[in-house]
């Protein structure tokens, strides 16, 4: 069937699409059992088992991972010999809700407002997991590759589940190419494949300076205040352009794909009236290229009940995201250093190590990236342009390490503006239905090369 075909019957599609997909929002599926049922997640996953079990998977299997969570796994073969086989992924889970009163709508309700569907999961990731469906009910029976099927259930925890399960069953999870439908376009309407993941390095800096708290006019001045401690040690991350400097990171490399407009970048990020962009490169160098530390909480007293008191310590969660290119472990290991190194009047320091993840690059030079080039442009009318992304996924290391021969392809629904992990997360329809288009025509391009 040619793309006016596909694009016809992608289009009959839609209303399906609403409804299915208002059917898995309204499932709470975030994988921790300390914030809602777990039997939220085995919904939503059987829910995915029977729908793929629709559209020709066979041999479907709810697979127990390594953190308790359920994956579903599911194979169509191809309508002919000799074809090659594409892993299609996804994930159900989602984040929680967070401030239920900063949502325009109820979470968990599929909402339209202004031609977007709102819902919490709409675009990460159960946009994706339509958009697999919607590709492969416009193909019907004449799909010409071997497919496989994983939608794991408990991505946004990073417990690992999946990363442990991969290395362990490479021979049901193998294939050539590898479509991990966790990513989005540069904007709506840009047809965008995800070339690089930055890595994460995580730290916890905890300042001591006295045994207790002290009244600050009886001893401020001259009693060393762990929470001032902390605030200098912090502001050493950064310089006054807001150039991340952790002594021994470079942070000065380019970026050699498509630009990200500093216009845009200001809207998709909120960035309020007067306030300045971070950093002397380009936005697409600051967020995909270059290291960037994050200050995620810190614990000291709150100004509501504060009391005229020195603190004797504080605390601070840093992330550190970590570009293509550098070492993860390495990284971690010059935030540390630059932690302790900054700390005046020798105050303690503990700094407990969390979570640390590589970078990803992607190799885009094989036949399902040409096949996927010329699948976007028909889908969107233009040439398919590369982005980073600034978060991180684990699990394309692992697919990378564990089948080095597969082309691994980032592609999905979730452009900026679907906000995705905060309030009011959206989806724009019209991306599920170009993209759904794309992945269809990249099965049949794939197929012929």
């Amino acid at each position: 069937m040619g793309v006016d075909g596909l694009r016809d019957r992608i289009s009959a599609l839609m209303p399906r699409v609403r409804t299915e997909l208002a059917e898995l929002v309204a499932y709470r599926s975030v994988a921790d059992p300390r914030q809602f049922p777990p039997e939220e997640c085995e919904r939503a996953a059987t829910w995915v088992k029977d729908r793929f079990a629709e559209v020709g998977f066979d041999k479907m299997q709810l697979l127990t991972t390594a953190d308790g969570s359920r994956a579903v796994y599911g194979e169509r073969p191809a309508t002919g010999p000799g074809a090659r086989t594409v892993l299609l992924y996804a994930h159900y889970d989602v984040q929680p809700p967070l401030d239920a009163e900063a949502w325009r709508t109820p979470p968990f309700e599929l909402t339209e407002q202004d031609g977007r569907w709102y819902g919490r999961g709409a675009a990460d990731c159960k946009g994706n997991i339509l958009m697999h469906l919607t590709a492969l009910r416009a193909l019907g029976d004449d799909v010409p590759v071997n497919l496989k099927l994983i939608v794991e259930g408990s991505e946004e925890q990073g417990t690992g589940g999946l990363e442990a399960y991969v290395p362990e069953r490479a021979d049901l999870l193998a294939a050539d190419a590898i479509l991990v439908c966790d990513t989005g376009n540069a904007a709506v309407g840009i047809p965008t494949v995800t070339t690089t993941l930055r890595g994460l390095a995580n730290v916890v800096v905890t300042v001591s300076a006295l045994r207790s708290e002290m009244h600050s006019g009886m001893f401020g001045g001259a009693a060393p205040d762990a929470l001032a401690a902390l605030v200098h040690m912090l502001a050493s991350l950064r310089d006054e352009r807001g150039n991340t400097t952790i002594t021994g990171l470079p942070a000065d490399q380019s970026w050699q794909g498509t630009d990200y407009p500093a216009d845009q970048f200001r809207a998709d990020a909120n960035v309020l009236e007067g306030v300045r962009l971070l950093g002397d490169g380009s936005v697409a160098e600051m967020v995909w290229a270059r290291p960037a530390v994050t200050i995620l909480g810190i614990d000291c007293p709150p100004v509501v009940g504060s009391a005229a008191a020195i603190q004797p310590t504080a605390r601070a969660r840093l992330n550190l995201r970590v570009p293509p290119g550098m070492d993860a472990t390495r990284a971690q290991d010059a935030l540390v250093a630059h932690l302790r190194a900054a700390a005046p009047w020798g105050v303690h320091v503990d700094i407990e190590r969390e979570a640390h993840g590589a970078p990803f690059r992607a190799e885009t030079g094989g036949p399902a990236y040409r096949a996927l080039g010329d699948a976007m442009r028909e889908a969107y009318g233009r040439d398919m342009t590369s982005a980073g992304q600034g978060g991180s996924i684990p699990l394309c290391n692992v697919f990378h390490d564990t089948f080095p021969e597969a082309e691994i392809i980032l592609m999905g629904v979730e452009e900026p503006l679907t906000l995705m992990h905060a309030p009011n997360e959206s989806v724009d329809p019209t991306e599920i239905a170009h993209m759904a288009l794309a992945e269809a025509l990249f099965l049949q391009r794939y197929a012929a090369t």
